[in-house]
């Protein structure tokens, strides 16, 4: 499974045939945008990615109840990943917004997320997959005074866990460094 940012169209990049088209919610100003995006689109499947308690800029947010018709309007929505889940209970509460055809994905980024995959898993459909980012792992780890060490620990235990239980990991391979961006609004507010 490949999966693209949005980000890459701004600078003609051609999307790779196979690959799905993600959206990330912190990047979209406003939901008109995002509308835009989903037309412009619509022949590709769409990885949305819906920040949650999220910290660092860009911080753009929106609720399910705002999102809910869009989601149900366009049926290329094919994954709705969720940032920051900690525990099952974090995706209870959105999962009355979403159709049963699009695939949720809970995205890892604490040692807590890391601690509870048994039980966040267990809410998932057929299709499981879950999403870790790496460097929000590293910074909830600093944040709570675990020891840095112990990175390589959670990554394990989670890649294991995968492995183990058939749920696909998607995991960040590299970013784009650019010059280009001008957008410092998008950064700041």
């Amino acid at each position: 499974m490949l999966i693209v940012s949005h980000n890459l169209v701004n600078h003609d990049f051609p999307i790779p045939k196979d690959a799905i088209f993600r959206i990330n919610l912190a990047w979209i100003s406003n939901l008109e945008i995002l509308k835009e995006i989903l037309e412009k689109h619509k022949n590709d499947d769409i990885f949305l990615d819906l920040p949650k308690n999220r910290t660092k800029p860009p911080n753009n947010r929106y609720s399910m109840k705002e999102l809910e018709p869009i989601i149900k309007s366009h049926t290329n929505i094919k994954y709705l990943a969720i940032s920051n889940v900690n525990s099952s209970g974090d995706l209870s509460t959105l999962q009355e917004y979403i159709p049963d055809n699009i695939i949720i994905v809970p995205k890892i980024e604490s040692p807590k997320g890391v601690e509870n995959i048994n039980e966040i898993t267990k809410t998932l459909g057929s299709e499981k997959i879950i999403m870790l980012d790496h460097d929000d792992l590293y910074s909830s780890m600093l944040k709570s005074n675990d020891n840095p060490e112990n990175f390589q620990v959670y990554i394990k235990k989670l890649v294991d866990f995968c492995n183990n239980n058939n749920i696909t990991l998607l995991r960040t391979i590299g970013v784009m460094f650019g010059d280009t961006e001008k957008r410092v609004s998008e950064y700041v507010k």
